[in-house]
């Protein structure tokens, strides 16, 4: 069939059609992306300021919190204004923007927290190599890797939409543009669409999920050969990865794992990892980790030093 696009913009129905409702979301997500901006920013300061930098782990955990602001950023912010706006549009363009974007950050993120899953193996069953295995150049190669994964994913995604004739409605039942709701707004037959988009976006997902899980299973086990004070270091740090992963790749699963259907709860699932999990990943690997607790002191102490000073 010849493609036939009649549609310029899409019209969200956003969150929710209570006015009130509306305003109270206003107040609560305008905090919750502060918290977001905020808190990941203050984490990529102190990585810097403390000089942790050069451990690989801080190293991934800054570029995680990077891939977070943005990720949040293509979605929160527009979410936020069409809480307060009686139409809630985007042009046709903007949406395919959005998508492109909000897949690619977010299958850069699942990238990220499988490399760092890789670096807390390798520093706990293998620490006297780590140095050499986990060098500067394999984490750039890593993160290098992370980036181009996540753009192809993406593209993809987004190649599959834009071959599809839209000819209305355009209404979409959602507060951003993702592959479900675009598919079933196509006026063609959209089954092989979805059949690929299961085999990108879950393949993807189960996967890393699944990696996720051996190299958290195999450090488990290993922690019973260590010390009391190993095992704590340990804990500390791989339960706050652990954290981060069950909440962001739960919601993700649902998703994604599944046919192409739509269900009015998947607004409420997708804010988990569009918004809730960019927000809690600051608190979580702040309150969990002692170096970072540390770090986040000196330049605490620094600043009122600096104040002090200048008074």
């Amino acid at each position: 069939m010849e493609k036939i696009n009649n549609v310029t913009e899409f019209v969200f129905w956003g969150l929710t059609q209570n006015f009130k409702v509306e305003k109270v979301c206003f107040v609560v997500f305008s905090f919750f992306y502060s918290v977001i901006l905020l808190g990941n920013l203050l984490i990529m300061l102190t990585v810097y300021v403390g000089n942790l930098f050069k451990s690989p782990m801080y190293f991934f955990l800054t570029y995680l919190s990077f891939v977070d602001i943005c990720y949040s950023s293509v979605t929160a912010p527009k979410m936020i204004t069409d809480l307060l706006a009686k139409t809630k549009t985007i042009s046709y363009v903007g949406c395919m923007l959005q998508l492109f974007a909000a897949h690619f950050l977010g299958c850069t993120e699942i990238f990220i927290l499988t490399v760092m899953a890789y670096d807390r193996y390798v520093a706990i069953c293998k620490p006297l190599h780590y140095m050499t295995i986990v060098d500067r150049e394999r984490c750039n190669k890593m993160l290098l890797g992370t980036w181009l994964g996540g753009f192809l994913h993406s593209i993809i995604q987004v190649a599959l939409v834009v071959q599809l004739p839209f000819c209305g409605p355009n209404e979409i039942d959602h507060y951003f543009c993702d592959i479900h709701p675009l598919l079933k707004l196509a006026c063609t037959d959209t089954y092989v669409v979805g059949v690929v988009v299961i085999a990108n976006s879950g393949t993807i997902t189960l996967v890393s999920f699944v990696i996720l899980l051996i190299s958290y299973t195999v450090i488990l086990l290993s922690l019973r050969k260590q010390s009391a004070e190993g095992r704590r270091k340990a804990l500390s740090t791989c339960g706050s990865h652990i954290a981060v992963v069950i909440i962001f790749f739960g919601p993700c699963t649902f998703m994604y794992m599944r046919p192409d259907t739509t269900f009015s709860e998947d607004k409420m699932v997708a804010l988990f990892y569009t918004v809730i999990t960019p927000m809690l990943n600051p608190l979580i690997y702040t309150l969990r980790n002692a170096e970072v607790k540390n770090a986040m002191k000196k330049l605490w102490s620094r600043r009122v030093f600096w104040e002090a000073k200048g008074q």
